[in-house]
């Protein structure tokens, strides 16, 4: 039998049933839940779920992980109001106003143990998105595959390539992102197979002749020889059957990768492969992105979307209700008072107001309901919907500064 370190699993992973029973939560949320239930408080609350700050200069994000919330409060006795999946949200880290991106309204008894792991859900899918949504809006029309998922947990892969999909980039690596996404996984070869086979030429010639014609013919170019020399050896190889060469030169080895670049692009244009991409990886991000791209037909990411700065999201109570009354109560630091975010229509100007307030003109509400007393009163959009979303969102942020103000 195998020595294993835990005595009901093989990986540190909880189950689903784990984290639909609260026991991912917090202690200190049982201990709340044991003083309300045993001297009989049932208080009912709002509790709103924002971020004073971005990890960012530019002064917005993406929202993603509120289905997987309204999942989370499935069947229990809770109210719940979100912004779609996909949709931009402002934040000015100079004010103290906010736009909160869930409202929850129901007794706090009912809700508290699930904090943990609602904020874990936003924080972790809006983080992977919003940085997405920027390396796609670095890219433009650039081609862009995520290989982030070697980079974290294999528990948390599928969850990754989601975010990458839905905040722009055309494609992404991991085989069970694609089940589940039902988009098709990208990938063609690693430095391993030509170090197994010895060199370069005979790992193309083996990949052309076994592997399905759907696959792109790409060429690695850098495991052993100049990046320069592999390219040329590519093409006199698989001539106008290649589709593209991957750079994937490690940083110590990189030197100006800019100039590299450069030579391989000559020298493939020279022997007639102009139609020949290319493609670079390794340790890419924004400012990468926008140094490389007029060369550059594509870009593999990895570490920068797979540990993305973190969008640090809090829950905070803002009102407590009973008897057909609302008493404010906010927290230090905090704002009172339930509050509805509106959008002005063909734009990115936003008008927080506390809820009840009249509506601002020529706007839309962007807090929807999406349970009522644990059911849910909409239904799940769909990937497509949500990518157009963000892009959407994306055009808006290149028209103009985006605008928050209050009342």
């Amino acid at each position: 039998m195998a020595p294993f370190d835990l005595p009901d699993r093989r990986f540190w992973i909880p189950t689903e049933a784990e984290i639909r029973n609260a026991t991912t939560t917090d202690e200190y949320f049982r201990n709340t839940r044991g003083v309300l239930e045993r001297n009989g408080i049932d208080a009912r609350v709002v509790m709103e779920v924002y971020t004073t700050g971005l990890p960012y200069l530019e002064p917005w994000g993406v929202v993603a992980g509120t289905y997987e919330v309204a999942k989370l409060f499935e069947g229990h006795p809770v109210n719940l109001w979100a912004m779609d999946e996909g949709q931009i949200f402002l934040s000015d880290p100079g004010r103290a106003l906010y736009e909160p991106i869930v409202r929850i309204e129901g007794r706090y008894r009912d809700f508290a143990e699930f904090e943990t792991a609602m904020l874990g859900f936003l924080s972790s899918f809006s983080s992977v998105t919003t940085r997405a949504a920027r390396l796609r809006l670095a890219a433009g029309d650039r081609l862009l595959i995520s290989f982030g998922t070697r980079r974290t947990h294999p528990a948390l892969a599928a969850a990754i390539e989601r975010g990458c999909y839905v905040g722009g980039f055309d494609g992404f690596s991991n085989v069970t992102g694609s089940g589940l996404l039902g988009v098709p996984a990208s990938g063609t070869m690693p430095h391993a197979l030509v170090q197994i086979v010895g060199d370069s030429e005979t790992a193309w010639r083996l990949f052309d002749s076994t592997l399905d014609r759907k696959i792109p013919r790409i060429a690695l170019v850098d495991t052993f020889c100049d990046e320069k020399t592999e390219a040329i050896r590519a093409w006199e190889v698989l001539g106008s059957d290649l589709w593209g060469v991957r750079l994937d030169t490690p940083a110590s080895r990189r030197g100006d990768f800019r100039k590299i670049i450069e030579e391989v692009r000559w020298e493939l244009d020279i022997r007639g492969g102009t139609k020949v991409r290319i493609l670079a990886s390794g340790r890419i991000d924004e400012a990468e992105i926008v140094r490389l791209k007029d060369l550059v037909d594509g870009f593999g990411v990895g570490t920068a979307v797979a540990y993305p700065p973190l969008i640090d999201f809090s829950a905070k109570i803002v009102e407590v209700r009973g008897d057909g009354a609302r008493t404010f109560r906010a927290k230090r630091g905090g704002l009172g008072g339930c509050k509805e975010v509106y959008r002005l229509r063909g734009g990115l100007a936003d008008v927080v107001r506390l809820e009840g307030r009249p509506v601002p003109k020529r706007t839309t509400r962007l807090l929807r309901p999406l349970l009522n007393a644990g059911r849910f009163v909409r239904r799940y959009e769909g990937l497509p919907s949500i990518r157009s979303r963000v892009r959407r969102g994306l055009r808006r942020i290149g028209k103009g500064i985006p605008s928050l103000r209050g009342q």
